[in-house]
């Protein structure tokens, strides 16, 4: 049998759980790339999931601390599609994927696992990328770094106008 290691995980797995709401950012802390912000705009900002099910995971969030689509007001409904079409184009010239999932999931019974504040997930796919570890071993192979990937994307979304214009974290 074949080990696959992925010591990172068990950060994940059995690290203390923040008391805090971790989509609850203040709008400029200094720590975007601690926290693996790549960009902000004025009513949502897009962060990576630290725990990705694929290279490029990223997460389009609001700033203020809602559940359920129903509670974001007109702005802020629009301005998160229009971050999700600017992720889409990021990804897709990034990455080269062959599709993106992108959705997200209200309420812990249709499979939040941060039901209280919500987030899109845009994960890019590729043919073939349910290989047998995902399959067979429930194992996704992460093929680079977080930090590579943070600092692949960041350039991309400095010289994305939604982002850009809003200012930037850091």
């Amino acid at each position: 049998m074949d080990v696959l290691w992925a010591p990172w995980r068990m950060n994940y797995i059995i690290g203390p759980k923040p008391d805090e709401c971790v989509f609850c950012v203040p709008s400029h802390t200094g720590q975007d790339r601690e926290r693996l912000i790549l960009g902000r705009a004025r009513h949502c900002y897009v962060i990576m999931n630290k725990f990705p099910y694929n290279s490029g995971h990223l997460m389009v969030t609001p700033y203020r601390h809602v559940s359920c689509l129903t509670e974001l007001s007109v702005e802020e409904s629009h301005e998160m599609m229009e971050a999700l079409q600017a992720v889409t184009a990021i990804l897709s010239e990034a990455f080269r994927p062959h599709g993106i999932n992108a959705g997200l999931n209200l309420g812990e019974a249709a499979g939040a696992g941060i039901a209280q504040h919500l987030h899109f997930q845009v994960v890019p796919r590729w043919n073939g990328d349910n290989s047998f570890m995902a399959v067979f071993g429930q194992t996704h192979v992460i093929p680079e770094l977080l930090e590579q990937t943070y600092d692949k994307l960041l350039p991309r979304f400095s010289e994305t106008a939604l982002f850009a214009d809003a200012g930037s974290g850091k």
